[in-house]
């Protein structure tokens, strides 16, 4: 059996913790931030994590991550 492939685009935007979560940047930062509050801007900095609704699917499209 050969081994997976990860999905690259995944694995340059996805990091896992200690406890096996999946870590991730949050959406809504990249352009028009004049409108955005400095609060919003600032909490979008900060990581999120995957929904465990979706931790399933997450880890087998990275299967060494």
């Amino acid at each position: 059996m050969p081994k997976m492939k990860s999905h690259r685009g995944a694995a340059k935007r996805f990091k896992k913790t200690g406890t096996g979560k999946l870590k991730r940047a949050k959406a809504f930062k990249s352009h028009i931030l004049t409108k955005k509050s400095s609060k919003r801007k600032r909490n979008l900095r900060q990581t999120g994590y995957v929904a465990v609704a979706q931790e399933k699917t997450m880890k087998k499209v990275l299967p060494y991550v």
